[in-house]
C-alpha cells in the first residue's frame, strides 16, 4: 500500500489552524485578549524558527481546554471551522487528495497541532488517518499536558514509526507533503518528498536535494 502523507498548517490549509484558534479565543472573550496573543505570537516565531518547546507551548495552549467542558469545546469546534478553517482550505488542497485517494493510497495526516484542534479537519477532507500531538485527558477533561511522544520534528519519525509498525506498512513509494523545514526529519525518510509553498529554510533545503516544490494556494 502507498501512503500519501500531509502535514496540516500552510500545506493542506493556507494558514496555521492553531495560531487560528488562538486568535478565536481571543476573539470570543475566551482568554485574556492581549496577553494571550502576545503569547501565541511569540510561540509561533518559535516554531517558525525551529527552536519551539513543544512542552511549554502545549502546557500554555491546552490551557484553553482544561476550562470548558468536552460538549462546550465541540460546540466552539463547530464555529471555528465554519469561521476559521473552511476559508483556509482550497480547491487546489482538495484536488490534491482526491487525486491521491484516486490511485487507492492510503490517506494521512501527520501534525504537530493537537488532535482536538485537527481531527474535524482531517475529518473535512475525508482523511482516515490521523497522527496529531495529543492532549492528556483525565478524568474526562482536557488537562494542559502531552500524552506520549508529542507529534513534532524527530516526533513526527517516531510517531509514524509506530504506526506504521501497527498497520503493518511501509514508506516503499511513499509522498509527504510539508511546508516547514520542522518536517525535514520525516521528509527524508519517505520516496517522495514534495515542499508545499515552502518556507525559506525548506525551500533551500527542496532545491539543495532536489524535492519536488509545488504550490496550493489559489
Amino acid at each position: 500500500m502507498t501512503l500519501a502523507i500531509f502535514d496540516l498548517d500552510h500545506t493542506l490549509l493556507s494558514g496555521d489552524s492553531d495560531h487560528g484558534w488562538g486568535d478565536f479565543l481571543v476573539k470570543k472573550n475566551l482568554v485574556d485578549g492581549e496577553a494571550y496573543k502576545l503569547a501565541n505570537e511569540k510561540f509561533y516565531d518559535q516554531y517558525k524558527q525551529g527552536t519551539l518547546d513543544i512542552y511549554k507551548y502545549a502546557e500554555f495552549s491546552f490551557q484553553a481546554l482544561t476550562e470548558h467542558s468536552k460538549e462546550t469545546l465541540a460546540e466552539l469546534h463547530v464555529e471555528f471551522m465554519k469561521d476559521v478553517i473552511s476559508p483556509m482550505i482550497s480547491e487546489k488542497a482538495r484536488s490534491l487528495v482526491n487525486h491521491h485517494r484516486q490511485q487507492g493510497h492510503v490517506l494521512l495526516v501527520i501534525t504537530a497541532t493537537n488532535s482536538f484542534i485537527s481531527r474535524p479537519i482531517v475529518d473535512a477532507f475525508g482523511i482516515p488517518h490521523l497522527l496529531a500531538t495529543e492532549p492528556k485527558i483525565v478524568d474526562g477533561r482536557y488537562v494542559n499536558s502531552i500524552e506520549g511522544t508529542p507529534c513534532f520534528q524527530e516526533g513526527k519519525v517516531k510517531r509514524l514509526q509506530e504506526w506504521l509498525d501497527q498497520e503493518n506498512f511501509n514508506l516503499d513509494g511513499s509522498y509527504f507533503y510539508s511546508d516547514s523545514h520542522n518536517d525535514c526529519p520525516l521528509m527524508e525518510q519517505v520516496t517522495n518528498a514534495i515542499a508545499v509553498d515552502p518556507d525559506e529554510q525548506l525551500k533551500k533545503i527542496a532545491k539543495q536535494k532536489g524535492w519536488k516544490i509545488i504550490s496550493l494556494l489559489e
